[in-house]
Parts: C-alpha cells; sequence; structure tokens
C-alpha cells in the first residue's frame, strides 16, 4: 500500500470515529467518561481525557451565534449544525438573496436562524451588522469567521486576487471579530470564537511555509508576536506581488495567496488569544482556529475529499467545548495540531 492509500484510510478511519463522537460531547443528560470514548473508539486514553470528557450542555435557544459567510459550503453547514443543536445563528452573507435562501431553507427545517447582510471587506457594513445585532439581540456568544475566498484550483498558483484573498481572509476576520467582541456577552463559560484557517497557512509545514527563518520565530513568539509584524508581513507580501518579485521572497509555494492569508489568521488567533486572556472570570472569550481539509466545496471546485458536513464539524466541536482553558490552538478533525 502507498503511502496516498495509507493517508486514506488514515483519513476515513478518522471520520468514522468523529461520525461516533459527535453523539458523545453533547449530550445534555450525562457525563460521558473518557473509558466509554475510548471504547467506543479505539482510541488512546490520554487524548480524549483530555478532549471529551464532557458535562452538562452550556448553551440554549438563546444562546446566539454568528456565521460570516453561511450561505453555502462549510458556512451554511455551521450554521445549520449549530441550530440543529438548538442556538440561534444569525447568517451573514455578502450578496443578500443568497444568505436569505439559505436561512429561509434552514428555518424550513424548524431551526432558529435570522439573518443579515455583511461584506467583510466594508467596515460600514461591519459597522451596520454590530449595530443590529446589539439592538435586535443585545449581544452575541459565538462567533464564527468563516468568509473567505480562494482563486486557485489544482495546481495553479496565481497571484493575480492576492489583493482581495488577504483582504477577505486576514483584514476580513480581524475587522469583524474586533467589530463584535465589543458585544460578546459574559457568562460562567466564556464566549467563543472560531476561525476558519487552514493546514497551508502553519508557520512550520514541512512542505509549504515561510523560507525567511527570523520571521517564522516572530511569529511564533507570542513575545514578539504584535498586530503590527501580522500586517506588516501581508503588507510587504502584497507589495511583492505588484512588483513581480515574490516568487523570490520565500513565501509559501502552494496556493501562496490563500496560504499567506491563513497564515496571518493563524497568527492572528494566536495573538487574541493572548490579549484576551487578562479578562476576568465571566468575561473570558476564547479563540481557537481550525482547519476543515479539502471540502467539497465550491472553493475547491468540488475536488474535495471529504463533504461539507465533516469539514463544518470540527468548528462546531470547537464552538460548544465546555473546557474554559482551551484557547489560541490550532486544530484539525478535533485534535489539535502545531501551528
Amino acid at each position: 500500500m502507498g503511502s496516498k492509500e495509507r493517508a486514506k484510510e488514515r483519513r476515513e478511519k478518522r471520520l468514522q470515529e468523529i461520525s461516533l463522537l459527535r453523539t458523545i460531547p453533547y449530550s445534555d443528560h450525562q457525563r460521558v467518561l473518557c473509558c466509554t470514548c475510548m471504547w467506543i473508539v479505539n482510541c488512546k486514553l490520554e487524548f480524549w481525557g483530555i478532549w471529551f470528557v464532557r458535562g452538562l450542555r452550556w448553551w440554549s435557544s438563546e444562546t446566539v451565534a454568528v456565521v460570516t459567510g453561511g450561505n453555502r459550503g462549510i458556512g451554511s453547514e455551521i450554521a445549520r449544525q449549530l441550530a440543529d443543536h438548538g442556538l440561534t445563528v444569525i447568517l451573514t452573507s455578502r450578496e443578500s438573496s443568497a444568505g436569505l435562501e439559505a436561512s429561509n431553507a434552514l428555518k424550513e427545517l424548524g431551526l432558529s436562524v435570522d439573518y443579515h447582510q455583511l461584506d467583510v471587506l466594508d467596515s460600514l457594513s461591519i459597522k451596520k451588522l454590530a449595530e443590529w445585532i446589539e439592538q435586535t439581540y443585545g449581544g452575541i456568544d459565538v462567533l464564527v469567521n468563516n468568509a473567505g475566498v480562494n482563486y486557485n484550483l489544482g495546481a495553479d498558483n496565481s497571484v493575480e486576487h492576492a489583493q482581495n484573498v488577504v483582504a477577505t481572509n486576514y483584514y476580513g476576520t480581524k475587522n469583524v471579530s474586533q467589530a463584535l467582541i465589543p458585544l460578546m456577552r459574559p457568562s460562567a463559560v466564556g464566549a467563543r470564537i472560531v476561525n476558519v484557517s487552514s493546514r497551508l497557512g502553519r508557520l512550520n509545514g514541512r512542505r509549504n511555509r515561510l523560507e525567511d527563518k527570523d520571521l517564522r520565530e516572530k511569529l511564533a513568539n507570542l513575545e514578539t508576536l504584535s498586530e503590527e509584524l501580522i500586517d506588516r508581513m501581508v503588507s510587504t507580501f502584497l507589495q511583492q506581488v505588484e512588483e513581480g518579485t515574490y516568487t523570490s521572497g520565500g513565501w509559501p509555494q502552494m496556493f501562496t495567496d490563500y496560504s499567506v492569508s491563513k497564515l496571518a489568521v493563524n497568527a492572528f488567533t494566536r495573538l487574541m488569544a493572548k490579549m484576551l486572556s487578562d479578562r476576568p472570570d465571566g468575561q473570558k472569550i476564547y479563540i481557537n482556529c481550525y482547519c476543515p481539509g479539502w471540502v467539497k466545496t465550491a472553493m475547491t471546485g468540488w475536488a474535495g475529499n471529504i463533504s461539507a458536513e465533516d469539514g463544518a464539524d470540527t468548528g462546531v466541536w470547537l464552538a460548544l467545548l465546555q473546557d474554559q482553558a482551551i484557547t489560541g490552538k490550532f486544530f484539525a478533525e478535533r485534535r489539535e495540531i502545531n501551528f
């Protein structure tokens, strides 16, 4: 069996395990013991003991979650799953017609879903969303930053749309987060932010990483990591794209613009976790990011190898975690992975 076949077998086995686990973390009538999880999925005790022991569910129909880019693909599925678990979901999208169609389809299933237009590239649109949320709901408990774009498929690596990719994926995530954090409601379990990211944005990926060791070390070190550093990194990249010199700049070689944007999202997640860590008990906000995998959506040209349902799962899991110490981490398939 070749390496590709072994990787496919591992992935399929992992997805089967997650399918079983979907019924376990959200129990509202019993505490699930890690030994039970281990028996069901035949996994290591120490892993499940850390991440899958759960108590009573903390949310209700009054718990409000915002999902950006929720009109299709992973965003639509995250919205559906959160609403299916009993939360009230505010679905947002750039195009109102598409967003309303998606939200109405979920309402027809009996789910509590509201809609508001949001263009993450437009500061006025973000402001209007924040004002509407405050007037309509008073605040939110969960934010899922899913809105994103990618213009490359297969072996393509064009940077023609790099400006829009970085603006949407990184600055959109940052600006929406900063606008809605003041609206995150106090609670004993803490509010949650989940950023949809990618393994392509890992600092130390084996095949697709920054070649600038000094920059990697600064981004990896919380003492040197700053918003200015992240912004300067993406600005340098975009300037080199404009000058036509980016290929010699040491940037990731696969889906370069998308990878840089997600590298920035990952760094921003870690930075925000540090900045939010000083909030007092009762006002905590926990922020994490995750890679949904190569999902069969329009963004991958429907060439992915997992469903939108599976791709959304870890994002929903992170949004509903009861553990209060999990923040500033990167996950894939419900497992923590290195940035």
